[in-house]
Protein backbone atom coordinates (compact mmCIF):
# COMPACT_ATOMS: atom_id res chain seq x y z
CA UNK A 1 0.00 0.00 0.00
CA UNK A 2 1.06 3.54 -0.47
CA UNK A 3 0.04 7.13 -0.05
CA UNK A 4 -1.64 7.00 -3.47
CA UNK A 5 -3.71 3.98 -2.43
CA UNK A 6 -4.79 5.78 0.74
CA UNK A 7 -5.74 8.86 -1.29
CA UNK A 8 -7.83 6.86 -3.77
CA UNK A 9 -9.59 4.84 -1.06
CA UNK A 10 -10.26 8.01 0.97
CA UNK A 11 -11.66 9.77 -2.08
CA UNK A 12 -13.91 6.87 -3.08
CA UNK A 13 -15.04 6.28 0.52
CA UNK A 14 -16.41 9.83 0.56
CA UNK A 15 -18.39 9.30 -2.62
CA UNK A 16 -20.50 6.29 -3.50
CA UNK A 17 -18.46 3.25 -2.53
CA UNK A 18 -18.71 1.60 0.88
CA UNK A 19 -14.97 1.64 1.55
CA UNK A 20 -13.25 2.20 4.86
CA UNK A 21 -10.49 4.74 4.65
CA UNK A 22 -10.13 4.50 8.44
CA UNK A 23 -9.03 0.86 8.25
CA UNK A 24 -6.60 1.68 5.46
CA UNK A 25 -5.17 4.58 7.47
CA UNK A 26 -4.82 2.46 10.60
CA UNK A 27 -3.16 -0.36 8.64
CA UNK A 28 -0.60 2.00 7.16
CA UNK A 29 0.09 3.45 10.60
CA UNK A 30 0.64 0.01 12.12
CA UNK A 31 2.99 -0.89 9.25
CA UNK A 32 5.21 1.91 10.63
CA UNK A 33 6.74 2.52 7.22
CA UNK A 34 4.98 5.81 6.59
CA UNK A 35 5.08 9.31 8.03
CA UNK A 36 1.91 9.73 10.13
CA UNK A 37 1.59 13.43 9.34
CA UNK A 38 1.66 12.72 5.59
CA UNK A 39 -0.86 9.89 6.11
CA UNK A 40 -3.18 12.39 7.82
CA UNK A 41 -2.77 14.90 5.00
CA UNK A 42 -3.30 12.34 2.23
CA UNK A 43 -6.37 10.71 3.83
CA UNK A 44 -7.91 14.09 4.65
CA UNK A 45 -7.28 15.53 1.21
CA UNK A 46 -8.71 12.48 -0.54
CA UNK A 47 -11.79 12.39 1.67
CA UNK A 48 -12.43 16.14 1.45
CA UNK A 49 -12.07 16.06 -2.34
CA UNK A 50 -14.49 13.12 -2.47
CA UNK A 51 -17.02 15.14 -0.48
CA UNK A 52 -16.41 18.09 -2.78
CA UNK A 53 -17.24 15.82 -5.70
CA UNK A 54 -20.59 15.09 -4.00
CA UNK A 55 -21.16 18.84 -3.56
CA UNK A 56 -20.55 19.37 -7.29
CA UNK A 57 -22.96 16.52 -8.07
CA UNK A 58 -25.54 18.28 -5.90
CA UNK A 59 -25.05 21.56 -7.71
CA UNK A 60 -25.27 20.15 -11.24
CA UNK A 61 -26.98 16.77 -11.15
CA UNK A 62 -30.20 17.19 -9.21
CA UNK A 63 -32.12 16.19 -12.32
CA UNK A 64 -30.57 12.71 -12.15
CA UNK A 65 -31.67 11.75 -8.62
CA UNK A 66 -34.49 9.55 -9.90
CA UNK A 67 -32.20 7.51 -12.13
CA UNK A 68 -31.38 3.96 -11.10
CA UNK A 69 -27.61 4.53 -11.29
CA UNK A 70 -27.77 7.58 -9.01
CA UNK A 71 -25.44 6.99 -6.02
CA UNK A 72 -27.86 7.98 -3.22
CA UNK A 73 -31.26 6.43 -2.60
CA UNK A 74 -34.34 8.46 -1.69
CA UNK A 75 -34.24 7.35 1.94
CA UNK A 76 -30.67 8.61 2.37
CA UNK A 77 -31.61 11.87 0.68
CA UNK A 78 -34.64 12.40 2.95
CA UNK A 79 -32.64 11.71 6.10
CA UNK A 80 -29.79 13.98 5.03
CA UNK A 81 -32.17 16.73 3.91
CA UNK A 82 -33.87 16.69 7.33
CA UNK A 83 -30.51 17.04 9.05
CA UNK A 84 -29.51 19.85 6.73
CA UNK A 85 -32.77 21.72 7.13
CA UNK A 86 -32.68 21.32 10.91
CA UNK A 87 -29.02 22.24 11.52
CA UNK A 88 -28.14 24.16 8.37
CA UNK A 89 -24.59 24.27 7.12
CA UNK A 90 -23.32 23.24 10.59
CA UNK A 91 -24.54 19.73 9.88
CA UNK A 92 -21.54 19.44 7.54
CA UNK A 93 -19.37 18.97 10.63
CA UNK A 94 -20.89 15.47 10.63
CA UNK A 95 -20.16 14.68 6.97
CA UNK A 96 -17.84 11.92 8.21
CA UNK A 97 -20.73 9.89 9.63
CA UNK A 98 -21.68 6.65 7.90
CA UNK A 99 -24.98 6.51 5.97
CA UNK A 100 -25.92 10.22 6.22
CA UNK A 101 -22.52 11.85 5.69
CA UNK A 102 -22.07 11.29 1.97
CA UNK A 103 -25.60 12.28 0.98
CA UNK A 104 -25.30 15.24 3.35
CA UNK A 105 -22.48 16.64 1.23
CA UNK A 106 -24.62 16.13 -1.85
CA UNK A 107 -27.56 17.94 -0.22
CA UNK A 108 -25.21 20.82 0.61
CA UNK A 109 -24.68 21.19 -3.13
CA UNK A 110 -28.39 20.98 -3.86
CA UNK A 111 -29.00 23.69 -1.24
CA UNK A 112 -26.28 25.82 -2.86
CA UNK A 113 -24.15 26.06 0.27
CA UNK A 114 -21.26 28.44 -0.34
CA UNK A 115 -18.25 26.29 -1.25
CA UNK A 116 -15.84 27.94 1.18
CA UNK A 117 -18.23 27.31 4.09
CA UNK A 118 -18.70 23.74 2.86
CA UNK A 119 -14.97 23.16 2.57
CA UNK A 120 -14.11 24.52 6.02
CA UNK A 121 -16.85 22.61 7.86
CA UNK A 122 -16.27 19.32 6.03
CA UNK A 123 -12.51 19.62 6.58
CA UNK A 124 -12.93 20.19 10.32
CA UNK A 125 -15.11 17.10 10.66
CA UNK A 126 -13.05 14.81 8.47
CA UNK A 127 -9.62 15.83 9.80
CA UNK A 128 -11.01 15.54 13.33
CA UNK A 129 -12.25 12.03 12.61
CA UNK A 130 -8.87 10.97 11.20
CA UNK A 131 -7.08 12.44 14.23
CA UNK A 132 -9.28 10.30 16.49
CA UNK A 133 -8.61 7.21 14.33
CA UNK A 134 -4.89 7.90 14.51
CA UNK A 135 -4.93 8.42 18.28
CA UNK A 136 -6.90 5.21 18.87
CA UNK A 137 -4.63 3.28 16.49
CA UNK A 138 -1.51 4.60 18.20
CA UNK A 139 -2.93 3.83 21.65
CA UNK A 140 -3.98 0.34 20.57
CA UNK A 141 -0.63 -0.31 18.94
CA UNK A 142 1.20 0.73 22.12
CA UNK A 143 -1.13 -1.29 24.32
CA UNK A 144 -0.63 -4.42 22.21
CA UNK A 145 3.05 -4.45 23.10
CA UNK A 146 4.59 -3.16 19.93
CA UNK A 147 5.31 0.14 21.67
CA UNK A 148 8.66 -1.18 22.76
CA UNK A 149 9.64 -1.77 19.16
CA UNK A 150 11.69 1.03 17.69
CA UNK A 151 9.66 3.16 15.32
CA UNK A 152 11.34 4.45 12.22
CA UNK A 153 11.49 8.21 12.03
CA UNK A 154 10.48 9.52 8.65
CA UNK A 155 10.82 13.13 7.68
CA UNK A 156 9.86 12.60 4.05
Amino acid sequence: MSYITLFVISFLAATILPLSSEITLAGLMVAQSYNNFILLLVASLGNILGSSFNWVLGIYSRKFDSKKWFPFNQNQMKRSSKWFLKYGKWSLLFAWLPVVGDPLTFVAGVMRTRFLDFLILVAIGKVGRYLVVMAVTDWSDRKSGSAGMPRPISYA
